[in-house]
């Protein structure tokens, strides 16, 4: 059986986000400083959903890109020089959202990071659902 390498309570070692804002349940795989792949399980019972949208529950574009900033900050904030630190969003490029996701599904989030200059950083970033995208974007950050 495969199992996650992190679960939420070691994610939560390495990121300062916490509920209702943790946008990621497991790590399945981590390449620190290189790629993250996580999940999140998406459920009814998430707030956003009482308004978005009332008997047509989707998932927020807005909120895959910050669960795939997260996967990214993951790979970058297990470094040694990094640990403790936040990752910011500097930028958000070429979004482009495939289909819905809706409760229920898993979200499969793969950020691989691109290019590292000091502080700054540039994820390449893939969601997925049933192995077919729903989300990409190319999301750029600062270490603060």
């Amino acid at each position: 059986m495969y199992m996650s390498i992190m679960n939420t309570q070691q994610i939560m070692d390495i990121l300062p986000h916490r509920s209702p804002f943790l946008l990621i349940d497991t790590v399945e795989e981590l390449q620190p400083g290189v790629k993250c792949v996580a999940k999140k399980n998406v459920t009814m019972n998430e707030p956003h959903f009482m308004g978005h949208f009332p008997g047509n529950p989707v998932m927020p574009g807005v909120l895959i890109i910050e669960a795939l900033a997260q996967t990214g900050a993951v790979a970058i904030l297990c470094q040694d020089e990094w640990k403790g630190k936040t990752a910011y969003f500097a930028g958000i490029n070429n979004a482009k959202f495939k289909q819905k996701v809706v409760p229920g599904d898993t979200l499969e989030l793969t950020t691989e990071i691109i290019k590292v200059k000091g502080p700054i950083g540039v994820g390449k970033a893939v969601a997925r659902v049933n192995g077919k995208v729903a989300c990409m974007a190319e999301l750029t950050f600062a270490i603060g």
